[in-house]
């Protein structure tokens, strides 16, 4: 004799946590995908004004100097050394790359000078520097 089961094979228990987690995976990609479209140089900072500054869509390598003088390239603090290294990196894997620096009003012409002397030297000859325009 067979002994009685409990519960049929159509009883449920508990959520069916497939869609769920099918879900979460496809957020995670998508978040994935779009931070790689974002660059930022990592800090805030106050950008001088200009009366004939152009707006340009491209710049892809973002530097940023604070008043300080600290350097920050792909959200993280580097040395002026570091800056020629990241962007001859930078260059050898994706060469149509331009560079913006994003000089706070407060900081030195110097250390600006210092690092556009680095971009070029790391292999990318056009330098834009980021302003705020008249309407901005």
């Amino acid at each position: 004799m067979r002994a009685p089961q409990h519960g049929g094979a159509d009883d449920h228990h508990g959520i069916d946590l497939a869609p769920m987690l099918d879900f979460v995976l496809n957020l995670l990609i998508f978040f994935i995908i779009i931070t790689s479209f974002v660059k930022q140089a990592g800090v805030k900072v106050i950008e001088p004004d200009a009366l004939t500054s152009e707006h340009r869509d491209n710049g892809n390598i973002l530097i940023a100097i604070r008043p300080n003088g600290d350097i920050w390239m792909d959200r993280k603090k580097v040395t002026l050394p570091e800056v020629r290294a990241n962007v001859e990196r930078m260059h050898a894997e994706r060469p149509e790359d331009t560079v913006v620096l994003l000089a706070d009003k407060d900081s030195e012409s110097g250390v600006m000078t210092k690092v556009m002397d680095q971009v070029r030297a790391g292999g990318i000859l056009t330098v834009s520097v980021a302003t705020k325009g008249q309407g901005e």
